[in-house]
């Protein structure tokens, strides 16, 4: 019982400080969770050994503000490169940036109600909010009812459970040492299987032929026989297009790939990190037995610049 009341001891007197921190830093993108730490406020200000419930609903929904505030800004002015940064070193680059636009398209602001409560969409959403133009006001009342709903769920959950709140922290304190190892050893092996994945995932990437946007231009030129794929999702009225592209989803059915000229060159182009999202549809399209498929190089915004600078 030592532990457990240096424990509580320790919350009731640092604990705002730890939770505002706590909060913050996962909001701003780290991954320290804090719904746990939540859950355990509330607890404690249920059992009067911290402060009111009131004063820690308002501490964490400011904190989620400072934090979300700080991406919708930096949305404004480097969204698109802050997304593309983000999703490069993603452990998932294929379905990064296409499932938060997807989710940003259909539900706009809105998403913001329910983003703290999607695995690794809370930064991405605030940072589609910055790019996509939505206005500060619009914005912060969406992100603030958010957050209120995210932070209320946490400190109703550890006002209601607050007995097996107390039981979860009495047995983690008894089995403080084994337990840390064994939750870092299962997120150790988490990260470890992704890494793998997404190894493996560029492995097969880097194996689809890339053709450059300047061959891709003198075959245009010349009036060479070819086909143009777009791979993105939820294309918008003001999306930049390469003239003559058929669109085709990344989960296109095998009649929909049979679809295309079996002695076709065809290309495939994206707006992702490493085209994986082209070279995955391009390798699909290749295992159909069309042999002369590529993932254009540099997707989209490589085709974009080319038509800006233009070759002298």
């Amino acid at each position: 019982m030592a532990f457990t009341e240096a424990l509580q001891s320790s919350l009731a007197e640092h604990g705002l400080a730890l939770l505002f921190f706590n909060i913050l830093l996962e909001q701003a993108g780290l991954p320290i969770p804090a719904y746990p730490s939540l859950v355990v406020a509330g607890t404690l200000a249920q059992g009067g050994n911290g402060a009111s419930v009131a004063t820690v609903f308002g501490l964490a929904v400011l904190a989620c503000l400072i934090a979300d505030t700080v991406w919708f800004w930096l949305g404004r002015r480097h969204g698109t490169w802050l997304m593309r940064g983000i999703c490069r070193v993603s452990l998932s680059p294929d379905s990064c940036i296409r499932k938060s636009t997807h989710l940003y398209r259909q539900l706009g602001p809105r998403l913001l109600l329910i983003a703290k409560f999607l695995p690794g969409a809370g930064a991405m959403t605030t940072l589609m909010a910055g790019t996509s133009g939505t206005s500060l006001v619009t914005f912060l009342l969406y992100d603030a009812a958010g957050s209120a709903i995210w932070v209320a769920s946490a400190l109703m959950m550890g006002i209601v459970f607050e007995n097996a709140v107390w039981a979860i922290l009495a047995l983690f304190t008894r089995y403080v040492l084994p337990g840390t190892l064994v939750v870092l050893a299962l997120f150790a092996a988490f990260l470890v299987w992704k890494w793998a994945h997404r190894a493996r995932l560029m492995r097969r990437s880097h194996k689809v032929p890339r053709l450059q946007v300047g061959d891709l231009q003198t075959l245009q030129s010349q009036g060479l026989p070819h086909v143009l794929v777009d791979v993105r999702s939820d294309l918008g009225d003001g999306e930049v297009r390469i003239p003559g592209a058929i669109h085709m989803s990344l989960d296109a059915k095998a009649h929909e790939l049979n679809t295309l000229p079996a002695d076709a060159l065809v290309v495939v182009y994206c707006d992702c990190p490493s085209e994986v999202s082209a070279a995955y549809l391009a390798e699909r399209i290749r295992a159909t037995g069309r042999p002369r498929v590529f993932a254009l190089q540099g997707g989209i915004r490589a085709w974009s610049e080319a038509l800006a600078n233009p070759p002298e």
